[in-house]
């Protein structure tokens, strides 16, 4: 009977005698039993987070079309709270839009007394026309800013009733542009004012300058508006959000007593509340275009019979984009003051 080899078990020993006895400074590696630690790649850990995050959004979205009639009403509801600040926001462009043209220079008109005949009124023009402030000056006499009246108005058989002419000489004045700034043409104004000449001067750019007020005022009133709304989205987002979560209680206890966590719960109805804001914004931004196309007809008809061709402004692509991202982001927000206090409430017992 020969002899047996020995085993591979039996040869490893002997083998690191030998190493030890022919390097006897060099330390003998030991071979450690058991499983191996393996670190997975950044790459591999990005891939499968991309992953789960995109199966994750996608099983909401197919939650939210199964339910379309409450999807429906829920997005409604946002897109109304969206579409209100940005119809006013709208609005207050295509008034400054259409004013815009009109603040270039302002005008000041100097009514002359009834004693100063055309004579002194043109020596008075050339005066005010040598003046550092004053740009130009133009003199209408009683008699031509009557007949521009009477084209103009239509009541040509009743000014012809009239024994004499009730309209004064008027001296039309554009600042110069080096003194256009408010103050100093409020101070020219006032210097008008006291010229024995003069009976009124009266300042053509006070009007705009009460709109441009009342603009800045709608602003406030608009951005105080959008903030009630957007607390208004929050509120139905998270409602919106707690009623699914008690819906699907059972669910969640039974995800969390295999091991999932908080965060692994969570995800889901965040990605509810995200689709729910997105959906709100793009049906806020269809409601918008639809009146803007309604209203633009009216409105070039309106503007034609000024003789302009101006049109309706609406949002341009970095407002739109803006519209939708702060909707999306107002209902992800909802979801997230609810969801983590709500899953906090259900444990396993």
């Amino acid at each position: 009977m020969s002899p047996s080899k020995p085993s591979g078990a039996s040869r490893r020993p002997a083998k690191r005698r030998l190493e030890k006895l022919q390097n006897p400074d060099k330390p003998v590696r030991r071979e450690r039993a058991g499983a191996k630690k393996h670190r997975a790649k950044v790459s591999d850990q990005w891939q499968s987070y991309r992953s789960h995050h995109q199966q994750v959004a996608l099983d909401s979205l197919r939650r939210l079309l199964r339910r379309p009639l409450a999807t429906l009403m829920t997005t409604l509801v946002i897109a109304i709270a969206m579409v209100l600040p940005a119809g006013l926001y709208v609005g207050l462009n295509n008034v400054e839009s259409v004013s815009q043209g009109w603040d270039g220079a302002a005008r000041l008109s100097l009514f002359l007394k009834f004693s100063v005949d055309d004579r002194a009124a043109e020596e008075l023009r050339a005066r005010l026309t040598n003046r550092d402030d004053i740009a130009s000056a133009e003199y209408i006499s009683p008699a031509a800013a009557l007949e521009e009246f009477r084209d103009r108005s239509g009541f040509g058989e009743v000014l012809d009733q009239l024994d004499s002419n009730p309209l004064p000489g008027l001296i039309v004045l554009s600042p110069s542009p080096a003194n256009s700034q408010p103050e100093q043409v409020n101070a020219l104004r006032d210097a008008l004012a006291e010229l024995p000449e003069a009976d009124l001067v009266k300042l053509d750019m006070e009007w705009l300058q009460r709109l441009g007020q009342i603009t800045e005022i709608s602003r406030r009133v608009t951005l105080a508006l959008a903030i009630m709304l957007a607390a208004g989205v929050l509120l139905i987002v998270g409602n919106t959000i707690k009623l699914a979560i008690e819906n699907r209680r059972d669910e969640i206890l039974v995800v969390k007593l295999v091991g999932g966590t908080n965060a692994f719960v969570r995800r889901p109805f965040l990605y509810m509340g995200f689709w729910y804001g997105l959906f709100g914004g793009l049906l806020a931004w269809v409601m918008l275009v639809g009146c803007l196309l309604w209203l633009g007809g009216p409105v070039r008809q309106l503007a034609g019979l000024y003789g302009s061709d101006y049109t309706l402004l609406g949002l341009g692509i970095g407002d739109t984009l803006l519209m939708w991202f702060s909707a999306a982001a107002l209902g992800l927000l909802g979801a997230m003051l609810v969801v983590g206090r709500e899953l906090r409430a259900i444990e396993p017992k």
